[in-house]
């Protein structure tokens, strides 16, 4: 039998074959750069307060990118395909080449990220298996076992993947990334589905997720929505767990493109032209920042393209990343930048990071100490279907799920009905009252796809709920 071919191997066939890769003579750009992808999965479904289905996949995405030189500058050529055997490199890099000849001149062309290497190049892709759920197998089932007896149903998913990412060009470059990755989300109803509560953590582990904690929040939650209060559209003082506050503050995040500001198309753009890095967002004291290095947050360090856009390009590929605070006390201090946009903004160099934490100085409240200071108002524990409505605010629009309570003096004391909302994360940087300590924080909109976060809960006295929505 034909040993299967390693990643490793695929970068460096892959630089054999190409008639690209070379000395360039336009300062680098001139090349080929290889990102072989391995994904190893285990997950856990449950509905009905029972599994469903669980199982492992193994994927391999291989892409290779093209550049090459012309009489009007450099072009590059992107192809990607998964099932990649020894037999088809040849294909996938004469496809990359290609493209990259019949493509005019790539804007954001610059020299290839070269020489260096990292010290576990060498070493095998990481993995998963059904052993790294097996420690949550059963407190899953003592959690159905509660909801049974306590009339529940819980229904949910459980992740853990381990993401590793082999990098390498024709200019030298060699780095290996392995991301571990665990999440859970459980939605609770009551067994005549009139109520319902969602909860989710993610972190690097599945040893770290408490099936346990969890359920009991639910609970709570689920005891709170007992009793039942109809309210109508309107401003409220309003309270967001860090659940919500990252369902926010990640559009934020994303929406940052230098370019798009530049060019006059989001929050960050200064009136007239160019961007509003140096100005301040607001009065508060609150620090947005990412870390590749950030405890229980870590990520890429080093930029990871498979497709250039206005947040990212090919051509930094392997670029190294650090800490880069985006707002800093109050203040727009970076936008998420190429090596491309920077030239146009005349900005730093700060790519994207792969997680985000939100911190207010001087905060040191729980969560419960916020919602103890609310006379009259709401809790509001996750929202969905976020969509943006005007990317001059960032105002974004969204529906309330899974859980709106009304507080009363302090408590609280019934579930209410949902609301859809109109709010600019930003515009809340300015108005919130109360924040407590950052803690991690999973997002129900986006947490799937970037669960690294860390955000404090915040207290909005007037959160703008628009409309009553007929949403479940």
């Amino acid at each position: 039998m034909t040993r299967p071919i390693t990643p490793q191997e695929i970068v460096e066939r892959c630089l054999e074959l190409s008639t690209t890769a070379g000395t360039s003579a336009t300062g680098g750009s001139h090349g080929l750069t290889v990102l072989v992808d391995e994904l190893s999965r285990a997950n856990l479904r449950w509905a009905n307060n029972t599994l469903t289905t669980n199982g492992t996949t193994q994927e391999r995405q291989v892409t290779v990118i093209a550049t090459v030189d012309g009489a009007h500058g450099t072009s590059a050529g992107v192809v990607g395909r998964s099932a990649v055997t020894a037999d088809t490199l040849e294909q996938l890099v004469r496809a990359a080449e290609h493209a990259a000849r019949e493509n005019g001149p790539a804007e954001d062309a610059q020299p290839l990220v070269a020489d260096s290497v990292s010290a576990d190049w060498p070493e095998e892709a990481g993995a998963t298996s059904p052993a790294a759920l097996s420690t949550l197998a059963p407190a899953l089932g003592e959690a159905f076992h509660r909801s049974e007896r306590q009339r529940r149903i819980l229904y949910g998913f459980l992740d853990h993947e381990v993401h590793t990412t082999y990098l390498g060009n024709s200019a030298g470059l060699r780095l290996r990334h392995e991301q571990p990755t665990a999440h859970i989300s459980i939605t609770g109803k009551s067994r005549d589905l009139t109520r319902s509560a969602w909860v989710g953590q993610a972190e690097r582990d599945t040893s770290e997720i408490d099936v346990t904690a969890l359920d009991a929040e639910l609970d709570r939650r689920l005891a709170w929505a007992s009793r039942r209060v109809e309210l109508p559209a309107g401003h409220y003082d309003t309270v967001l767990p860090p659940t919500a506050v990252a369902d926010l503050m990640i559009y934020a995040y994303w929406t940052m493109s230098a370019r798009n500001a530049h060019e006059g198309h989001s929050v960050y753009a200064r009136p007239g032209q160019g961007t509003r890095v140096g100005e301040r967002l607001c009065e508060q004291p609150v620090t947005l920042w990412s870390d590749p290095a950030a405890g229980g947050l870590e990520c890429a360090p080093a930029v990871l393209a498979r497709a250039s856009s206005a947040e990212q390009s090919v051509f930094d590929n392997g670029l190294p990343l650090g800490r880069t605070e985006w707002i800093r006390d109050g203040q727009l201090a970076s936008l998420i930048q190429t090596r491309h946009s920077a030239g146009l903004t005349g900005l730093p160099t700060t790519p994207a990071v792969d997680n985000l934490r939100l911190d207010v100085d001087g905060a040191g409240s729980s969560l419960e100490e916020l919602v103890s200071g609310v006379e009259r108002g709401l809790l509001l524990t996750c929202l969905s279907y976020i969509r943006e409505v005007d990317p001059q605010t960032l105002l974004l629009t969204g529906l309330t799920r899974d859980g709106v309570y009304l507080v009363e003096n302090g408590e609280v004391t019934a579930a209410v009905n949902n609301f859809r909302f109109n709010e600019s994360p930003v515009a809340l940087l300015n108005r919130f009252s109360h924040a407590s300590t950052t803690v991690a924080a999973f997002s129900r909109e986006w947490g799937d796809y970037f669960p690294r976060t860390a955000m404090p809960a915040l207290r909005v006295p007037d959160f703008n709920m628009s409309s009553v929505s007929q949403a479940s």
